[in-house]
């Protein structure tokens, strides 16, 4: 049994209890998507958590952008990662890839395999969000994986099987569950519930299940350190599970 994350934004009580689930429920590898330490909550504490573990680790936007971008022109949940992190951890994120074909029948993604910044299994409409349908996401992964193929960056679980019978999907946030964007239109990717996800691959091949997993923990604690920083717009998502105003 393999324990699927993604997006823990420095979230290290979210990332704790997941953890916990899912080695209680019998995982005993970890695989993680990306966005590991963006945000105002504990991006330090938690890569030195994940730097002392050995998971499979594919970089996500906000990874790419803490090693790449300028740090004047960074937005504030990146800058304030990367006023606490070293220059380990950022030697750290640097070697992370961007994708990964890490067995012959699972492929790794942030965003899509293409890039880290449009989603692949929903679309963003000037007037909606929708799931996106099936065709369309098999056009964006194209041939890579065999049987699987998994991704995060939205937020959002969800689980398909293409028309070939390769599964496709996101096991959701452990980090943030609604936030608030601007491209390509403005948009709230949000679920109502402050649940840290996560998914549980087991079997291979065709025998291959995905299940998507909910699990409680100390959100408030997370809120509160968010207020602390000042930063409602997280605080607000994260006590409650919607993006709010």
């Amino acid at each position: 049994m393999i324990a699927v994350l993604s997006d823990i934004h420095g979230n290290l009580p979210a990332l704790e209890a997941v953890v916990a689930d899912a080695r209680a429920r019998g995982c005993r590898e970890f695989i993680n998507l990306g966005d590991i330490l963006s945000g105002p909550l504990w991006p330090r504490e938690t890569a030195d958590f994940l730097m002392a573990q050995d998971w499979v680790t594919i970089a996500g936007n906000h990874d790419r952008e803490l090693v790449t971008a300028d740090s004047a022109e960074m937005g504030r949940s990146d800058s304030h990662a990367l006023a606490e992190l070293g220059r380990h951890h950022l030697d750290w994120l640097a070697r992370l890839p961007a994708t990964l074909q890490w067995r012959e029948d699972v492929y790794l993604c942030h965003g899509n395999p293409d890039d880290d910044i449009h989603y692949l299994m929903h679309r963003v409409e000037p007037d909606l969000i929708r799931d996106a349908h099936v065709h369309e996401i098999a056009a964006m992964v194209g041939p890579r994986g065999s049987h699987v193929i998994a991704c995060g960056h939205s937020h959002l679980p969800r689980h398909v099987a293409l028309a070939d019978g390769r599964r496709v999907f996101n096991p959701g946030s452990v980090g943030l569950p609604a936030y608030a964007w601007e491209y390509p239109h403005v948009h709230r990717m949000e679920l109502g519930s402050t649940h840290a996800r996560y998914a549980i691959l087991t079997g291979q091949a065709d025998d291959v299940a995905v299940d998507l997993v909910a699990v409680e923990y100390d959100h408030r604690a997370a809120a509160a350190r968010a207020e602390a920083n000042g930063r409602m717009d997280w605080a607000v998502p994260l006590r409650t599970g919607l993006v709010g105003g």
